[in-house]
């Protein structure tokens, strides 16, 4: 017998659906390997703490070493009699103080939360400033010269749209499809501060950081704005776009919607 939210028993074998957030910093990417440190690892020594014998967890995406998140999405099959608020409540009690698991739901048996995502959001913060900022820099990357307003909102709006990126990062998989759509590509600004937000359909290896660094390559005038339009038209950087990557910590995966 499977039940809701409410917290209520349920008996039985039954699919969870797990909300989690961490801090990168201290874990080489989210999927499990060997012998490293991981946000899948710790999720299943946890989870094998409460007696569950499964043998992988099934996450939304992998995230990077030293990219964060607020919104990750796992799921798991796990004979557990006392309801979801419980679970969460012993979880969060077996995990490191880096991760946490903020919402526990019961889902559908063949709920994927990889492949029955509808768009990802994902959130770059940076410091625009000349003098090192220790304490925030932990979590944004710290850019100099100036960016120039115009040209950094510009450069966002060139991205919505249905398009081949395979410019600005690489399938998951060896041959995969490089082509996304991106619904919402913009910037906002407080201080020294300015954040970007961008959702797509899925997205590629890299992609977001790399996307974030043209971006900052155009608004300091380090290239021109037609560089990246078609670099995107065509689906192959060009070659007077600077290539590089904006850093890991600055990153957060928000919320995946499905």
């Amino acid at each position: 017998m499977a039940v809701g939210q409410d917290g209520h028993s349920s008996t039985g074998m039954a699919r969870y659906k797990l909300t989690l957030a961490y801090d990168g910093t201290a874990f080489l990417g989210s999927q499990r390997q060997a012998r490293r440190r991981t946000v899948q690892g710790e999720l299943e020594q946890g989870l094998h703490s409460l007696g569950w014998r499964g043998r992988s967890v099934i996450l939304s995406g992998r995230t990077d070493t030293g990219v964060h998140a607020a919104g990750q999405v796992a799921a798991l099959d796990f004979d557990w009699a006392h309801g979801t608020d419980a679970l969460r409540e012993a979880l969060n009690a077996n995990l490191p103080v880096d991760m946490a698991v903020s919402t526990v739901e019961l889902a559908e048996p063949e709920f994927h939360p990889r492949y029955d995502a509808t768009s990802r959001r994902y959130r770059y913060r940076l410091i625009c400033q000349p003098v090192r900022d220790p304490l925030r820099e932990a979590m944004a990357w710290r850019v100099w010269p100036a960016l120039e307003e115009d040209l950094l909102e510009d450069a966002a709006k060139c991205l919505p749209g249905r398009r081949d990126f395979a410019g600005f990062g690489s399938a998951p998989h060896k041959g995969g499809d490089t082509v996304r759509t991106v619904t919402t590509s913009e910037w906002s600004c407080s201080g020294d501060e300015w954040y970007y937000q961008i959702v797509a359909d899925g997205f590629l290896y890299h992609m977001v950081r790399r996307l974030v660094y043209a971006q900052v390559a155009v608004a300091q005038r380090r290239c021109l704005p037609g560089a990246l339009i078609e670099s995107l038209e065509s689906g192959r950087r060009r070659t007077d776009l600077p290539a590089g990557i904006a850093p890991a910590q600055g990153l957060t995966l928000v919320n995946v919607d499905y």
